[in-house]
């Protein structure tokens, strides 16, 4: 319990605890938005090593954690950025059933989104939750994926996310249209349909 208490604190640790510290949740943090376990482990590599080169200029404002997955942020940026550019222009589209299955005539929704069954805060911190999330995601291709990541979950502007992948602002929000309804049908039958299985 103390190491966890720790851990929250702002003072720098000896970057010989780095990993018995936050290489769990650095690997999370990664795999989430990789979806390659060796990706992963190479981004948290990268991370430390930087980490290491510039622990001079940790100035305690934040938790060494927060921190770490600062620079992993960046890292794994780079990464997606870098595989962007290699990624071939004629990757097959998402296939999210169509807008027509989710919308009416009108442009209203069909169905409004399956009952949660709790607390939706409480729900989140599941990890089973984060389990079926992940294999949901990884049934995206990347280019609806990658967007997704970047903007829904790490927060990046809708601009640097486009300079990053070298997209319009229309393809950016068609890829993240397009990812959010098919999360939402896979997290449908998987998670809050009850199924609680494997997607």
């Amino acid at each position: 319990m103390a190491t966890e208490e720790r851990t929250d604190t702002n003072e720098a640790s000896d970057p010989a605890e780095w990993v018995d510290r936050h290489g769990d949740a650095l690997y999370r943090y990664a795999l989430l938005r990789v979806g390659d376990p060796a990706t992963a482990e190479e981004l948290v590599q990268e991370c430390l090593a930087g980490a290491l080169g510039a622990r001079e200029q940790f100035a305690a404002r934040s938790s060494e954690r927060t921190w770490l997955i600062g620079i992993l942020k960046r890292k794994v940026v780079d990464h997606i950025r870098r595989e962007a550019r290699r990624s071939s222009a004629d990757e097959p589209e998402l296939d999210a059933g169509g807008d027509t299955a989710y919308f009416t005539a009108n442009g209203k929704w069909a169905a409004g989104p399956a009952r949660w069954g709790g607390d939706p805060e409480a729900l989140l911190k599941k990890r089973e939750f984060w389990d079926v999330f992940r294999r949901c995601l990884g049934n995206l291709p990347d280019s609806a994926a990658q967007p997704f990541l970047l903007r829904e979950l790490d927060e990046i502007s809708s601009e640097e996310v486009c300079k990053v992948l070298d997209l319009s602002t229309t393809n950016l929000w068609t890829r993240l249209h397009r990812a959010r309804l098919s999360l939402r049908a896979c997290l449908e039958t998987h998670w809050f349909g009850g199924k609680k299985a494997s997607c």
